[in-house]
């Protein structure tokens, strides 16, 4: 770990170059818009180590499957969202000579993220090897209002020679995923055009027939007014740029815009490609940068008015918890049901950008709270559309009913291709279930389980009825060969967590069933028969709630994480020699499998998730057990153990935990940012704040808080949204205030004692276990 951005409240910056750790800075300060996103390349040529990348949301490339050994049931392919476009492309060149700063000696140099603002700003001074200086300063946004619309301020000043620079903005279609299993490029030009201080591009996958078009045009200013300096056009392969030479003295100051607009034909038509992107860019370009920026300032201070956490006393964990609900706002928006989120978000191509089991474990409560509920919704709706998909899933691995949904994908098959995760990970079905379960609890919106939620619920009950096994001299159903959440264990008997979470699933499957057959008795009989579903599966259900097995150890008191767990060497990571951490980088993967450590959360997820149905005597126990064999070199492990920490009163452990999540990538913990950041943890660690330090839970419909306070922190903030009103929870070391900033009133409960907050007031509570 190496921490070398400056802590600041509202910024990330970087005050120096350092080409070692440019990979990383260009996963951290990324910047999308839920439509599109790029990592922080530089404009202008750089030769040294950089990883370019810009996605289009929902464009991606089924890449061959790469792998020594062909096993039935693998799938063909693993989806990739590609490296799309290079729009931010501005060459300079001096008297012919490129600006590189990997080329160049650097000084003066700082990088900003405004986070405020949502704007990217980077300055420098260049010396080239003959001598002559100049000056850089730009500015970029990826637009939040106009989705298709990038811009970029790019400005240059000579400081001591009269020369001539050389200005080539350009669009760089020639470009490939690093991660591309066979070194592939996916794209083949359809279409170009340069002309004058304008151009475009339009490119189609080599599979899918995805179309981008992506069109820019460009100002350039000297000294305020503009040049007379005629542009060449340029064309070539997957290329268009246009070359505009300036004569320039010492100090002028020559300024580049440069608007880029980006579009597919997920939103257009074919035909209506090219035309919707001038149409797009032009008026992006008549409304100007300035105005650009306002709409951008703009756009993020209502996002931050919905979703800020102020933090008193602790500018480096107020600094990471904003830039984690930066990233996860610029990463989804919601607006658009047939995206979903990706692991890395826009920031970087690790696991495909595909979607995981992360969106409904860890992604789903930070919009619940912090948008309007069709956001979360259009999650859950995302695999509604692709339940026919994880029926097939299932029927390829030899089931003959039901449905599995997949571990990774980006149309509903599954596109993983590590056998002890595609075949055995299959606790992936619990969590989207539990989904539907916590949106339907949060907002009250029991519509949707007669609309959406109860056939996926059925379906994936029907999975679990056929995926466990009946022992009859134990008279129980037991789960055979399956991963658990720790993937540091693969082909396990009896995963406590997967066989906890595939019994719930049909309890709550049954509760569905009978909430409707009461409630909605027409929309009953309708999924009966379009589901056919039989009174002899619902009872195999409840026999198999009742005779579920888990595997336990009675003297410690804790369950057991699988069969066989306590036959492991049980040695805790505080007396493994740093040397050998990280394990997954350090150790062979037989040594991992036969050791007791444990990457994340597992049988804790399941005392998370199901927390209402166990003691803190149940919690203790296993969580004291657990988390000191727990390596968490998972990036969604953190979080888990700090909400836990949190309600068992282990303020030390939940405040190192929370920092842990929080500033995962800032302070590159796990020695992988440069690959991207950990955009689906970063919603783990608005948890650890809301759910952990927080104590946010709905119990029975109702809004519970029982908020505690690290002595770290003087005070802290955070806003939920709840069934139409949106709270204020502020927390000192003495007191709990809610403020309802909405004239709906709000029901909730503090501390045991329930409140009403009516419209546009505040309720104050005093607390005895706020402060450790």
């Amino acid at each position: 770990m190496k921490q070398y951005l400056k802590i600041d409240e509202w910024s990330i910056i970087e005050e120096s170059f350092d080409p070692g750790t440019q990979e990383i800075s260009e996963s951290v300060f990324s910047i999308g818009n839920g439509y599109m996103g790029g990592r922080a390349n530089f404009e202008e040529q750089y030769s040294g180590h950089s990883l370019q990348g810009s996605y289009m949301a929902g464009v991606y490339y089924p890449d061959k499957t790469r792998v020594g050994w062909w096993k039935n049931g693998y799938p063909e392919y693993f989806a990739k969202v590609l490296n799309s476009t290079n729009w931010i492309g501005i060459n300079i060149d001096i008297d012919g000579t490129p600006l590189d700063l990997a080329k160049s000696t650097v000084t003066d140099f700082r990088r900003v993220l405004n986070m405020k603002e949502g704007t990217l700003s980077r300055s420098f001074t260049a010396e080239l090897e003959d001598g002559k200086q100049v000056k850089v300063e730009s500015i970029r946004i990826v637009s939040m209002t106009r989705q298709e619309i990038g811009a970029i301020r790019y400005s240059i000043v000579p400081l001591n020679f009269a020369g001539q620079l050389t200005i080539t903005p350009y669009l760089d279609g020639d470009i490939k995923n690093k991660d591309a299993n066979y070194d592939e490029k996916f794209w083949n030009e359809v279409e170009k055009k340069s002309a004058g201080d304008s151009g475009y591009l339009t490119l189609k996958t080599k599979k899918l027939d995805f179309h981008v078009t992506s069109a820019m045009a460009f100002d350039i200013l000297v000294n305020g007014g503009n040049t007379t300096a005629q542009a060449e056009a340029i064309e070539q392969e997957k290329y268009v740029a246009s070359r505009v030479a300036v004569a320039v003295q010492p100090n002028d100051q020559v300024v580049i815009y440069k608007y880029a607009a980006n579009v597919t034909s997920r939103n257009h038509g074919l035909g209506q490609l090219v035309d919707a992107a001038k149409t797009a860019l032009q008026s992006a370009r008549e409304a100007g940068f300035v105005a650009l920026l306002t709409e951008q300032a703009d756009a993020w201070r209502d996002k931050w008015k919905e979703s800020d956490i102020i933090i008193e006393g602790d500018v480096s964990a107020q600094q990471a918890i904003r830039f984690n609900i930066f990233q996860l706002n610029q990463t989804y928006n919601g607006e658009d049901d047939r995206l979903n989120i990706g692991p890395k978000g826009f920031t970087g191509e690790k696991y495909g950008g595909s979607t995981y089991w992360d969106t409904e474990a860890y992604c789903v409560p930070f919009y619940l709270s912090t948008a309007d509920a069709s956001i979360a919704r259009n999650l859950l709706i995302y695999r509604y559309k692709h339940l026919e998909k994880a029926k097939e899933n299932a029927r390829k691995l030899g089931f003959t009913k039901g449905a599995l949904y997949p571990m990774v994908t980006m149309n509903g098959e599954e596109c993983h291709n590590e056998w002890e995760i595609t075949f055995e990970e299959i606790h992936r079905n619990g969590a989207i279930a539990y989904a539907i379960y916590n949106y339907v609890n949060y907002t009250g919106d029991q519509s949707y389980l007669g609309q959406y939620g109860l056939e996926v619920l059925v379906e994936i009950s029907r999975f679990w009825e056929e995926r466990v096994h009946y022992v009859p001299r134990k008279d129980q159903y037991v789960m055979l060969g399956v991963t658990g959440p720790n993937e540091y264990e693969n082909n396990v008997n009896n995963n406590w967590y997967t066989n906890r979470i595939a019994s719930w699933t049909m309890e709550y499957t049954l509760e569905a069933l009978a909430y409707l057959q009461e409630n909605e008795p027409a929309r009953y009989a309708e999924l009966l028969e379009k589901l056919e579903l039989q009174d002899s599966e619902t009872g195999k259900w409840s026999e198999i709630i009742a005779k579920m097995y888990y595997p336990v150890d009675e003297e410690m008191g804790i369950f057991l994480q699988q069969d066989g767990f306590l036959d492991k060497e049980i040695i805790q990571v505080k007396d493994v020699h740093p040397e050998h951490l990280p394990l997954n980088q350090k150790w062979s993967w037989d040594r991992i499998l036969r050791s007791c450590f444990i990457k994340q959360a597992d049988v804790l997820q399941g005392l998370y998730f199901l927390g209402d149905r166990y003691d803190l005597d149940t919690k203790k126990r296993n969580f004291d057990f657990y988390e000191p064999i727990t390596v968490h070199e998972s990036s969604l492990s953190p979080c888990i153990h700090a909400i836990l920490a949190c309600e068992l009163g282990y303020k030390e452990k939940a405040y190192e935990m929370y920092l842990r999540t929080s500033r995962l990538d800032l302070d590159n913990y796990n020695n992988d940012t440069e690959d991207g950041c950990h955009t689906t943890s970063m919603a783990g660690t608005w948890m650890s704040i809301v759910h952990g330090f927080g104590g946010l839970r709905v119990l029975n419909g109702r809004l519970n808080l029982n908020p505690s306070n690290p002595g770290h922190w003087t005070s802290y903030s955070f806003k939920i949204m709840f069934r139409g009103s949106r709270l204020l929870v502020s927390v000192t070391d003495t007191q709990v205030t809610v403020t309802n900033e909405t004239d709906i009133p709000a029901s909730l409960t503090i501390y045991g004692q329930e409140y009403t907050v009516n419209g546009l007031s505040s309720v104050t509570a005093q607390g005895t276990n706020i402060t450790a």
